[in-house]
């Protein structure tokens, strides 16, 4: 049985000792990038707030990876039941990654792909 759900924790332990938890930030709303003033193609950070506290964050950076997730809520899923509310079914996967890397002037491609879930006897998950 392939559960996304359970190995997303699982993720997140490692990449926090890699890292360091002193290096991560959690709960921050980014929603703007902030563009490289020696190379107009480069992003060199990013802005945002926090959603618990009243504090605003600027982070600068060699390198921005933008990993906001999709737009999986533009479509209805066929799922039902418990099925509906899986992780890879994300709520706020609105597409703000979308409108954030074009207004940074990122070439946006391959919109054709949606998602659908593979689904396999007493089973279903985001595989394949």
């Amino acid at each position: 049985m392939i559960h996304g759900e359970s190995y997303k924790p699982i993720i997140a332990e490692a990449a926090k000792m890699a890292v360091g938890e002193e290096n991560i930030y959690e709960r921050v709303f980014i929603f703007e990038l902030l563009k490289d003033k020696n190379d107009p193609n480069a992003v060199a950070g990013a802005v945002g707030y926090s959603v618990r506290e009243p504090k605003f964050y600027v982070f600068k950076a060699k390198a921005v990876l933008l990993a906001t997730g999709g737009a999986t809520l533009l479509f209805r899923p066929r799922s039902t039941g418990e099925a509906a509310g899986r992780t890879w079914y994300a709520i706020f996967d609105t597409g703000s990654g979308y409108y954030m890397g074009l207004k940074a002037g990122a070439m946006l491609t391959q919109f054709e792909h949606r998602f659908i879930p593979f689904r396999f006897k007493d089973g279903y998950g985001p595989v394949g």
